[in-house]
């Protein structure tokens, strides 16, 4: 894992290159969050609101919504998808995705439209990691997380 001004960038993810990972399953759903550069960014998450199982999401619409003290925003879904399943856990105690925003506080878990080319918008690797190392710089951002 790749860690930067304190933020930590897992390579085997895919970026929207802004404040979006997607992280593809072995059952071709794919896991959706947010980065650790984003969550210090909002600060402390306050309330969450995800879309419920079975709804329909076009891409760049939002699969959920975030708020924290200092900021609001949505989580745009990079490509049309199905909810399959969302984060309780997130939705019970938003402030997990200033924790562990890779692993425990993933958002939602979806069903691509079409599988084979939901990835192709998304970045992977040394070109996203080196564009969210920009995306870092240009924020002034130091990742934080809190405690529980």
């Amino acid at each position: 894992m790749s860690q930067y001004s304190g933020c930590e960038l897992p390579e085997e993810l895919y970026y929207d290159l802004d404040y979006v990972w997607v992280r593809p399953e072995a059952d071709d759903t794919v896991t959706v969050g947010i980065t650790d550069p984003a969550q210090s960014f909002a600060g402390r998450i306050l309330h969450v609101r995800i879309k419920a199982v079975g709804k329909h999401i076009r891409a760049g619409r939002q699969v959920a919504t975030l708020e924290s003290g200092k900021w609001a925003g949505g989580v745009p879904l990079p490509f049309d998808g199905e909810v399959v399943a969302r984060n309780e856990a997130v939705l019970e105690m938003p402030h997990l995705l200033n924790i562990d925003p890779y692993r425990d506080a993933w958002i939602a878990r979806l069903r691509p439209l079409d599988a084979e080319h939901a990835l192709d918008t998304l970045h992977t690797g040394e070109e996203a990691i080196q564009t969210l190392h920009e995306w870092i710089d240009r924020y002034g951002i130091q990742c934080m997380r809190c405690s529980e």
